[in-house]
């Protein structure tokens, strides 16, 4: 008999040979019936689903479970003015007194205008040092007692960053290139040495916290986009305590500047871990470039507004191109960083001489964010087979008006997350959040990628990039399962696929007119393996709700603040 019976629903299956159905059976943890309601065979437990929406599990293709919200930090969503960040830094700071460090996260770069953020305006809130990292975890901000306490205010370094510096060689309390450099080994060790909001034991507590929402939400399957060797043991830990309710990739960090035995001590890593079906390692993360916001990343020409600037790559060039095709020898698939439309040529030229020298086929490399792309590179992914790993929450014009825009500049703008184009020259693009620098809900997403608009509806911005909702649930599970080379299994709805599905709140179809009906629906039911993880008809306890910064299911604009990486 079948164990469990979804009927009475509209299944969209993306399965080619019978694209729609009523009704699905699963036994066992995989799917033995698609069919008619009237048809469906006999069940231990029926779900009638009232004519709401199933279709295949979600698959977030950049989501950092890691980072999460830290119960013992300030969240800086929102605050749009150095006011309001002193006095929610000072609230904390009154508030907790057995904190050592003031900690805060997710500050906009743009709080002081037409500057950076310095020290001093970090000044008498409170005598113990205080760490604020941007939205983006690509920069930190410090006030003049962590200068002190780090050793940087008048010179010195820091393995998990790069301290700006005035003419007179004086820490401004700016941190660059903080999120590349901290996850290297050198520097994750000090960050857990120095930074106690990167403790290993808040790390793993931010995690669960992450794993939580993402169930809740309809994702079956995260992938963890950035984790350092030295932190496997975070997800095999989750994995033997039973704390992974949706199935985890996890791709492991590799520092630019790595070495052979560095890539060694990878492939031992990944050849040694368990063989478990909610956990796998294997994807290597890599840098093409930094961000555009802070004008770190590499562009084909000049930003609009630094004249004689175009950003940097990760490293010298050529580099890139020599460590991804090592990797694509050594059996490894990549999943790259590349924002500026320099740093996407970058990546792809890399992927192109390893395919080419190594006469690999079907790695399916991937090239994350591509935020900026010329249109000479656009035909490449579908030529080369490169997975788009993109985020359409990043190019609602309530993220990226200002600096963004300013900084890549208007002659430019067309070429700004062009997922419709991509997907219209048959390249695979794999949809994601990028939690949490974005909102984990994939509604957000869907609602996003029809619109261009901000969540609270205000105009378009490149609305020739919009695209259809079936077009982007695919991006979301079908192309996501071929982008991890898991199309057999995940991804679709078929006899003899896992049973990894989420029933919707309502038939998400119908919204599609007016798309901020997305915005108000849920995940009903996440089911993973054939087991119902998520019920959103029974309350979780306490225990499992996840940090009150981040409770809700999607947040409103004013909340995410700019667009994120």
């Amino acid at each position: 008999m079948t164990d469990l019976l979804l009927t009475d629903a509209v299944v969209r299956t993306f399965d080619s040979d019978q694209p729609w159905a009523e009704a699905v059976g699963i036994t066992d943890g995989r799917i033995t019936y698609v069919g008619s309601a009237a048809e469906a065979p006999a069940a231990r437990e029926t779900r009638g689903l009232g004519g709401a929406l199933v279709t295949p599990g979600i698959i977030d293709s950049h989501n950092h479970l890691l980072l999460g919200f830290d119960e013992d930090a300030v969240s800086l969503e929102g605050a749009d003015t150095l006011a309001e960040v002193r006095r929610r830094l000072s609230g904390l700071a009154q508030t907790r007194p057995d904190l050592d460090w003031i900690c805060g996260e997710n500050a906009v770069y743009s709080i002081v205008s037409g500057r950076r953020p310095r020290a001093d305006d970090l000044a008498g809130i409170t005598d113990r040092p205080v760490f604020v990292t941007t939205y983006d975890q690509h920069s930190v901000w410090l006030n003049d007692v962590a200068l002190r306490v780090l050793g940087i205010a008048d010179g010195g370094s820091i393995p998990w960053g790069e301290p700006e510096r005035d003419a007179d060689g004086r820490a401004t309390g700016w941190v660059t290139d903080f999120y590349t450099r901290a996850m290297t080994t050198a520097g994750l060790d000090a960050i857990h040495r120095d930074i106690p909001l990167y403790s290993p034991d808040r790390r793993y507590r931010r995690m669960l916290s992450s794993l939580r929402m993402a169930t809740a939400a309809g994702i079956t399957t995260a992938i963890e986009p950035q984790v350092p060797l030295a932190e496997m043991e975070l997800m095999l830990r989750a994995r033997r305590e039973g704390h992974l309710s949706s199935r985890v990739i996890a791709a492991l960090f590799h520092p630019i500047d790595a070495d052979a035995a560095f890539r060694e001590r990878l492939r031992e890593a990944v050849d040694s871990a368990p063989d478990d079906p909610l956990l796998r390692f294997g994807p290597l993360k890599l840098y093409a470039d930094d961000v555009i916001e802070p004008h770190t990343a590499w562009m084909l020409d000049d930003y609009a507004n630094r004249p004689g600037h175009r950003g940097h790559p990760s490293a010298a060039v050529g580099e890139l191109t020599r460590i991804v095709t090592e990797l694509d020898a050594m059996g490894f698939q990549t999943h790259t960083h590349a924002t500026g439309d320099g740093g996407v040529r970058l990546a792809l030229d890399a992927i192109e001489h390893a395919a080419r020298t190594n006469g690999t086929t079907d790695r399916r490399h991937g090239i994350v964010h591509v935020e900026c792309l010329d249109p000479a590179d656009l035909p490449r992914f579908a030529a080369l087979g490169v997975a788009a790993a993109m985020q359409p929450r990043h190019c609602s014009p309530d993220l990226v008006a200002g600096t963004w825009m300013e900084n890549v500049g208007e002659q430019r703008w067309d070429r700004a997350w062009r997922i419709r184009s991509l997907m219209a020259s048959g390249a695979h693009v794999a949809l994601s959040s990028d939690w949490q620098v974005g909102e984990m809900d994939p509604l957000v997403g869907f609602y996003s990628a029809l619109t261009r608009a901000g969540l609270d509806g205000s105009s378009a911005w490149t609305p020739g990039e919009r695209i259809g909702l079936d077009d982007a649930i695919r991006g979301y599970t079908r192309e996501g399962a071929w982008a991890w080379h898991a199309e057999h299994d995940l991804g679709v709805i078929r006899v003899g696929a896992a049973a990894d599905l989420v029933a919707w709140s309502d038939n998400l179809y119908e919204h599609e007119a007016d798309p901020s009906g997305l915005l108000a629906q849920h995940a009903a039911l996440t089911v993973v393996a054939g087991n119902v993880v998520h019920d959103a008809a029974t309350p979780a306890p306490a225990s499992a709700l996840p940090h009150p910064g981040a409770s809700a299911p999607h947040c409103s604009a004013d909340v995410v603040g700019e667009r994120t990486h």
